[in-house]
């Protein structure tokens, strides 16, 4: 066959083009099976979701249907996968198996954490109890976890097995026997309907309450606790007296922020600094999270490899790169335990361990199949950790910044290029990696930041990058090293490394949370709308090719959906205060009284929150109302007492809606028209938002959001402030 036969039989010119459709599929072909080895990432996201959705319900499911459904869809995942069926028909048996998973062990987890709660008693009680820890100060004062070994007026079997206590003066140390005479109350229910879950979250956190002292805390004669609870007392009693002696060292304003990123101690760190780092962006910092646990293990790691490769001898004789993560486990290991183990610093622990147990099976260490091994490790541990902001950011930024390393471009190394040519590249190509990697992590954490917070540093990305040289390099390596010397007495040269760089950070963050529009508040989007974000995010990060990128206008879902209208009005737990919206603003009844609910609650609906005017309003020690309907619609009385027909007409007479907090037996007829809400509305719905609908008025309350779970218990709304 000739060389014209050969051409004409590759390139015939009468052959049919294909038509568009015929190359888009195609296309899409190729997209599909450019994905051959992700599929099984979606398995921890499935199982996510189900998690997610039993934490969703408003009832609490029976396990046995749920064991069927996994047994079922397991069954039949596994019949399909045995016939030889394809991916198509596998897959999703698979999603289904891994979803119904999700929700038997988020229903097992609950049941193997559930524990008693207290009730709201009526009368002040007497406490006596181990000082487990020592917590974060709330806004009433110092506050301390306790094990009650006896409370006055409950039975043994309805004591729960921890308590968060705000106490007067200075708080007790891990380890001491305490006797309080306090106001007992379950763990406080969301600031308003469909806000972060307090109660839940302490559900989980194994705390059955909340108590606030009212005298000074005595010394008590208690028996000798069980074993495993002195265990716990001693480490956290070993972690406040480093965190002390931290602080002694670097003063109180630095080292109460060094205490706090090494111990979670944040006892010693004012408001006013809390506020320069949130609005800064610069918060996570403090926080013992995923950044921590990599600085520490990364900087152990890579030490001890140097270390091993310095040594001729050792190099030549043992396989360094594995003994430097079995020393990385050992550091993570040991900074979980200093750090108290709180839930972030556990999962950042899982995470962490994983990657260098990869490297001991001489697997690649960051990949995005080891951050799915984590993901389902710490939902199988923890399923609650998929409604908390801190898994979600963790794991959305971890991802991003994963897939970003896996897209990111590696040109060819100069060999023989000048030193100084090859130090303006490497900086250069440091500074594109550290604005590219602060920029994806904070687009992936955004929409959870403003759905859960609802505010948005501007300037964060700034800040994060002024600092974070300081915090890789220098703050956290010279911390942990003086960490670990100080209880040695030879950790002052590191702490004084490490209070330079913190003061550094203060004053980075100062400078940047001080520029015009520094933080932006942004009202929560409806609840089905963060899912949306999180698919779009995820998707994003987990799909190979150019189609990832129809997550996009999913995850920006947070930021784009149309709010609804704000609430007209907003009355607390038990109706002990209240704020209405008026031109942007939320105007606050009682200014001090459930401060950190209200805040919640405005900053939730996008509001600026303001006190009342001094005139125009009517108050004394029992009530609050306008002196006519211009100044306000609501009218409060807060007493414990129900007010005599005669004060009662007089708040109907000029406000829209009453709220009172005892039982009305008995309504006047300068009522008559008036919505009234008094102690049983409030029992039975907790907080409520009011809208005008009309002439009348639609209700949202908070128990109709929340629904009744093993975590949903009632309170007394005079001491359940949430920021208590």
């Amino acid at each position: 066959m000739g060389e014209g036969s050969v051409g004409e039989a590759l390139i015939r010119p009468d052959a049919a083009k294909p038509t568009p459709a015929a190359r888009l599929r195609s296309w899409l072909a190729e997209q599909v099976a450019a994905q051959a080895s992700r599929w099984r990432l979606w398995g921890p996201v499935a199982f996510g979701g189900g998690c997610a959705g039993y934490f969703a319900l408003r009832f609490e499911p029976a396990f046995w249907p749920l064991a069927v459904a996994v047994a079922a869809a397991a069954s039949a995942w596994g019949l399909a996968k045995a016939r030889g069926a394809s991916r198509r028909i596998t897959w999703p048996l698979l999603m289904i198996a891994c979803m119904a998973a999700g929700l038997a062990a988020a229903k097992a987890r609950t049941a193997f954490v559930a524990a008693p709660i207290a009730p709201a008693l009526s009368a002040p009680t007497v406490v006596e109890a181990w000082v487990v820890d020592v917590d974060s100060p709330g806004q009433r004062g110092a506050r301390v976890v306790i094990a009650p070994v006896w409370i006055r007026d409950l039975a043994p079997n309805q004591t729960p097995v921890r308590l968060r206590a705000t106490v007067r003066g200075e708080p007790p140390r891990p380890g001491e026997a305490i006797r309080l005479f306090a106001i007992l109350n379950p763990p406080p229910p969301p600031a308003s309907p469909g806000a972060y879950d307090f109660g839940r979250n302490a559900f989980f956190q194994g705390l059955g309450g909340v108590a606030f002292a009212l005298s000074e805390t005595r010394q008590a004669d208690l028996p000798r606790p069980p074993r495993r609870l002195r265990l716990e007392m001693a480490v956290n009693g070993a972690r406040y007296a480093l965190a002390e002696r931290i602080v002694a060292r670097l003063g109180e304003r630095t080292g109460g922020i060094a205490a706090a990123m090494t111990t979670s101690h944040e006892t010693w760190i004012s408001q006013d600094d809390m506020d320069v780092m949130r609005d800064s962006g610069l918060a996570h910092i403090l926080s013992v999270s995923g950044l921590h646990m990599a600085i520490v293990g990364g900087f152990v790691f890579f030490a001890v490899r140097l270390g091993v490769a310095a040594w001729p001898w050792l190099a030549l004789r043992a396989p360094g790169k594995k003994i430097a993560a079995v020393a990385g486990l050992l550091a993570v290991g040991a900074y979980l335990v200093v750090s108290g183990a709180p839930p972030p610093a556990e999962r950042a622990a899982i995470t962490a361990s994983i990657a260098f147990l990869a490297i001991l099976l001489d697997r690649q260490a960051v990949t995005m199949q080891g951050l799915a091994v984590a993901a389902f490790i710490v939902l199988a541990i923890q399923p609650e950790a998929i409604v908390t902001p801190g898994f979600q950011m963790s794991f959305a930024a971890t991802a991003a910044l994963v897939a970003l390393v896996e897209a990111w471009p590696t040109g060819p190394r100069e060999i023989s290029a000048p030193w100084p040519i090859l130090a303006v590249q490497r900086f250069a190509g440091w500074i594109t990696a550290a604005v590219a990697a602060s920029l994806v992590a904070g687009m992936a954490t955004g929409p959870f930041s403003m759905q859960h917070f609802n505010r948005t540093a501007m300037y964060g990305l700034l800040a994060n990058l002024g600092t974070s040289p300081v915090a890789d390099f220098v703050l956290m390596p010279a911390l942990a090293l003086g960490a670990a010397l100080e209880p040695l007495g030879l950790g002052a040269p590191f702490l004084w490394v490490a209070g330079w760089g913190v003061d550094l950070m203060l004053a980075i963050g100062s400078w940047t949370a001080s520029l015009p529009g520094a933080v932006r508040t942004i009202p929560s989007a409806p609840d089905f709308v963060l899912p949306i974000a999180f698919l779009g995010v995820i998707f994003i990060c987990l799909w190979r090719g150019r189609l990832r990128w129809l997550g996009l206008p999913l995850a920006a879902a947070v930021l784009v959906w149309p709010r609804a209208p704000a609430p007209d009005l907003w009355i607390g737990e038990g109706g002990t205060n209240a704020a209405f919206s008026r031109q942007g603003e939320a105007v606050v009844l009682r200014p001090g009284v459930r401060t950190f609910a209200v805040d919640l609650w405005s900053r939730r609906r996008g509001l600026a929150l303001t006190e009342r005017e001094a005139d125009g309003w009517s108050c004394d020690r029992f009530s609050c109302g306008p002196d006519d309907a211009a100044a306000g619609p609501v009218a409060l009385w807060w007493g414990r007492r129900a007010p005599d027909v005669e004060r009662l007409a007089a708040l109907c007479r000029t406000a829209a809606v009453i709220g009172v907090r005892p039982v009305v037996t008995e309504l006047p007829s300068a009522c008559a028209g008036r919505l009234v809400l008094d102690g049983v509305d409030f029992a039975r719905g907790g907080a409520v938002e009011l809208w005008r609908d009309g002439q009348g008025w639609r209700a949202v309350w908070t128990t109709e959001v929340r629904g009744r779970r093993p975590w949903t218990r009632r309170t007394d709304p005079e001491v359940s402030d949430s920021g208590a």
